[in-house]
């Protein structure tokens, strides 16, 4: 279905498009895509005068702030991450009207203050965009729609390590969270809404 609306009041999340995070293959976009279509989307935000929130991931390096809890992969990550894992990569980074948020979860909400930013700037709506699709994206748009936004999700503009996972959240998650469109049918519509 095409994108209907853009609230007034709506800000531009970027979820761990980061160093470390985009290190790795991913698909079915490539980073560097998926990065260049962010890069569009928070121009696009910034030339209208509306919130970028960039969302990084990162850990203490003894994993003592690592969210607790017995899974299948439990112990597997392992290591020391590189220096600079965890900076948001150069493309979207250096703008200082942008709000920052640090997480230690797949979600953006959870533990952090990206809710309280986003109400004191009378945001109502949210444009995610990021990786991964089916882990920090899907948290953060669920977590985004529990809190009541209104949710619209650039579905080029997020990719996954797996793309069958991208795939199934997609086609199956995605549209029950919010709508769904690409980075540029959102420039577009944004356009029209401010003009």
């Amino acid at each position: 279905m095409p994108l209907t609306t853009l609230d007034d009041h709506t800000a531009l999340v970027v979820v761990d498009l980061q160093n470390g995070v985009l290190s790795r293959p991913t698909a079915p976009h490539t980073a560097q895509e998926v990065i260049a279509r962010a890069v569009d989307l928070a121009a696009a935000f910034r030339s209208h005068g509306l919130p970028v929130v960039l969302v990084r991931f990162t850990t203490a390096a003894d994993g003592a702030d690592a969210t607790p809890g017995r899974t299948d992969m439990s112990g597997r990550a392992g290591g020391v991450p590189p220096e600079g894992w965890d900076v948001v990569v150069d493309e979207l980074a250096g703008h200082a009207e942008d709000i920052v948020v640090t997480k230690r979860n797949w979600g953006s909400f959870h533990g952090t203050d990206l809710d309280v930013q986003l109400r004191r700037r009378g945001v109502t709506q949210v444009v995610l965009a990021g990786v991964a699709t089916s882990l920090g994206v899907e948290s953060t748009a669920r977590a985004a729609h529990e809190h009541g936004y209104h949710v619209t999700l650039a579905t080029d503009a997020m990719t996954d390590i797996d793309p069958d996972a991208h795939d199934n959240t997609v086609r199956r998650v995605l549209p029950l969270l919010g709508e769904t469109g690409t980075a540029d049918e959102v420039v577009e519509l944004l356009a029209k809404s401010r003009a």
